[in-house]
């Protein structure tokens, strides 16, 4: 019985020692695989990348805006004697010599437009007596608070206007530009002996009252050969900034993205 159980003993102990030695080899095996440098394949190229030094956006937004000028346009020069003496004389398309001048002479006195909340357009609705005193300024709409203010002061401070063309009080309205990216662009007279275009009316209109009837359109007034030569005189050479700005605006129309959109 004895003898029994010192045999059961003796191989519980060997079969542990044989096991925790089994042990042991494993895991010096695995640790040697694990510190074993790998063979590195010579037709591979490792390239190392630095990881890039991570900015927070206040730290970008400052150096872009420290790096950045804002855009600028100084202001145009005041039409020339020459300039007023020829709009004076112009009563063509409701005197439009006279108008261009004297928005040039406004935008002339609002000094530098900068980029930036000061920036922006004013259209006001205008009134000139016959002897060139600007009696009424209305803002229709604005977009800037700066460009309002400036340009009403330069109304009120500007030099002594020649009378207007026909010799009867001028309205018009007009928008003054005050920013960086817009100029007071020359007008372009070469056909302002056409006649315009008669307003269009709903030939369909009625007012529920009325016999019914379709009204037709007026078709445009045609001059007579001896008014259309003597409109032709008072057409003055167009300059060629004011063709360049003409075909710009055309090209600004019917290259719109909204008018050649495509279902």
């Amino acid at each position: 019985m004895r003898k029994n159980l010192l045999g059961l003993l003796f191989a519980l102990s060997l079969s542990v020692v044989l096991h925790l030695g089994l042990f042991l080899l494993w895991t010096s095996y695995e640790g040697f695989t694990y510190l074993k440098p790998k063979v590195k394949n010579p037709d591979i190229i490792e390239v190392q990348l630095e990881e890039p030094i991570a900015k927070n956006n206040s730290d970008l937004n400052t150096s872009l805006n420290s790096d950045k000028q804002p855009a600028s346009l100084g202001a145009p020069s005041a039409p020339t004697a020459e300039e007023w003496a020829f709009a004076s004389k112009y009563t063509l398309k409701n005197s439009k010599g006279y108008r261009h001048s004297f928005g040039q002479q406004v935008r002339s006195m609002m000094g530098t437009a900068v980029e930036g909340p000061d920036q922006g357009q004013v259209r006001f609705s205008i009134e000139i007596a016959p002897n060139g005193t600007v009696t009424k300024v209305e803002t229709l709409w604005k977009t800037s608070d700066k460009a309002e203010q400036l340009a009403r002061k330069a109304m009120k401070s500007m030099p002594a206007l020649p009378p207007t063309p026909t010799g009867k009080s001028l309205i018009f309205e007009r928008t003054i530009s005050f920013t960086p990216f817009a100029t007071n662009d020359a007008p372009v007279y070469r056909d302002d002996c056409l006649p315009d275009t008669p307003a269009f009316s709903n030939p369909f209109a009625w007012d529920g009252k009325s016999s019914q009837e379709i009204k037709k359109n007026k078709p445009a007034e045609k001059l007579s050969p001896e008014a259309l030569a003597e409109c032709l005189k008072q057409l003055p050479q167009d300059s060629i900034d004011g063709i360049t700005a003409e075909a710009q605006r055309q090209l600004d129309i019917w290259s719109s993205e909204k008018l050649n959109q495509r279902k």
